[in-house]
């Protein structure tokens, strides 16, 4: 048998080694998206302000004198605390004799103090609300939703309101008159037609309940058999 013709078998004793497979690449791609799977959620920016500002706030309680603990912390001491940050504030506030009192642009500066808007003192107050129930306080103890901080937050907003010449208000939502309008002739279309539907069984009524009206139709047929009768007969 010739040796050429089983050219598809291998010699075993032939040196050629046989060529290796490639090995598979791994792929970039999926390890990338289990890596961004695995990693935690970014915190939102509220959340990350609500823990700088409670974080702010029981350093604030460590450091008061005497040492405060958040057990103890009643609406006064949020007062307090308030009052404490408008060192950090950067809101003009004019006072009484400053000749620039209630006016919301002055023309140049003058030296009346900074301190925080209220706008700010209230966005935070809702923070720290929040934050103390969040870490295990109870709702009816909050300090941060006492009255006398409420009532210590709106006059903040007055007196600023005043000083600045920026008047709070707030924004009223504007009713949907379109809405309005389609219902209002909703119901008069309904009270037109129960009062066609009214006018017809009424009438129908007077003339069922007269007798002298015209009569109906199988009334009148039998009147013109009667009739016709009566003809053939004479």
């Amino acid at each position: 048998m010739d040796s050429t013709s089983g050219g598809d078998t291998l010699d075993p004793n032939s040196t050629a080694q046989p060529q290796p497979q490639p090995q598979p690449q791994p792929q970039p791609q999926r390890q990338q998206q289990t890596g961004e799977s695995s990693s935690p959620a970014t915190p939102s920016r509220y959340e990350s302000q609500k823990r700088r500002d409670w974080n702010t706030f029981l350093q604030y309680l460590r450091n008061h004198k005497p040492p405060l603990t958040l057990a103890r912390c009643s609406g006064a001491h949020v007062i307090e605390f308030l009052k404490y940050l408008d060192q950090f504030g950067k809101t003009k506030v004019h006072i009484t004799g400053c000749p620039y009192f209630g006016h919301p642009n002055p023309p140049a500066p003058c030296s009346c103090p900074l301190k925080q808007a209220w706008g700010s003192l209230d966005a935070l107050i809702g923070r720290l609300r929040a934050a103390y129930e969040e870490s295990g306080g109870r709702p009816e103890s909050n300090p941060f939703g006492a009255r006398a901080v409420r009532i210590y937050l709106r006059e903040v907003r007055e007196g600023q309101a005043k000083a600045r010449g920026i008047p709070y208000e707030k924004k009223k939502r504007k009713r949907p008159t379109v809405t309005s309008e389609k219902v209002s002739v909703g119901r008069n279309q309904g009270v037109e037609a129960g009062a066609s539907s009214g006018g017809v069984g009424g009438s129908g009524g007077e003339e069922t309940g007269g007798g002298g009206s015209a009569p109906s139709p199988p009334a009148a047929a039998a009147a013109a058999a009667a009739t016709a009768t009566t003809t053939s007969v004479q």
